[in-house]
C-alpha cells in the first residue's frame, strides 16, 4: 500500500456533533491567528498564501477513485469534508450511490433546523437521490 494515497478507513468519517465542535475550534483558532498576523503585518504589506478548494472535489463532480471506495453504509450519510479547504468551514459532504459529491452547510437551516435534525437528514436524502 502506498503511504501517499489515502486509505479507505482514513478518508471517510461520519459528520457528528463532535466534528462540528472540532470545526468551530479550528475557526476560533484561525481567527486568533489571523488577528495576530494582521497586527504584526499591518505596516509590512505582506500577503499570505490562501488555500483554495480542490478542483477534483467540487460539488456535483464524481468522487475520484484516488480516495478509495466509499463504504456502503456511508452512502447518503453526512460525512466530514475531505477537502482541506473546508477544514475550517461549517460544511459537510454527502456522496450518493453514483459517487456524486454534494456539500451542505452545517449552519441551522431556516435558523431552526440543525444539521443533525431528522427532518433535514430526510430532505438531504431526497435531494441527493439519483
Amino acid at each position: 500500500m502506498d503511504p501517499f494515497w489515502p486509505s479507505e478507513t482514513n478518508s471517510f468519517r461520519r459528520f457528528t456533533p463532535e466534528s462540528l465542535a472540532a470545526i468551530e475550534e479550528r475557526i476560533a483558532k484561525k481567527k486568533k491567528q489571523q488577528a495576530k498576523v494582521n497586527r504584526e503585518n499591518k505596516d509590512k504589506g505582506v500577503e499570505e498564501h490562501k488555500l483554495t478548494p480542490q478542483l477534483d472535489l467540487k460539488v456535483c463532480k464524481k468522487l475520484p477513485s484516488l480516495y478509495g471506495d466509499l463504504p456502503v453504509e456511508l452512502i447518503g450519510e453526512p460525512l466530514e469534508d475531505i477537502d482541506p479547504y473546508y477544514s475550517d468551514h461549517k460544511t459537510f459532504m454527502v456522496i450518493n450511490n453514483r459517487k456524486t459529491i454534494f456539500r451542505f452547510t452545517a449552519m441551522p437551516a431556516l435558523f431552526i433546523v440543525g444539521p443533525f435534525n431528522p427532518v433535514r437528514k430526510a430532505a438531504i436524502k431526497i435531494l441527493i437521490h439519483s
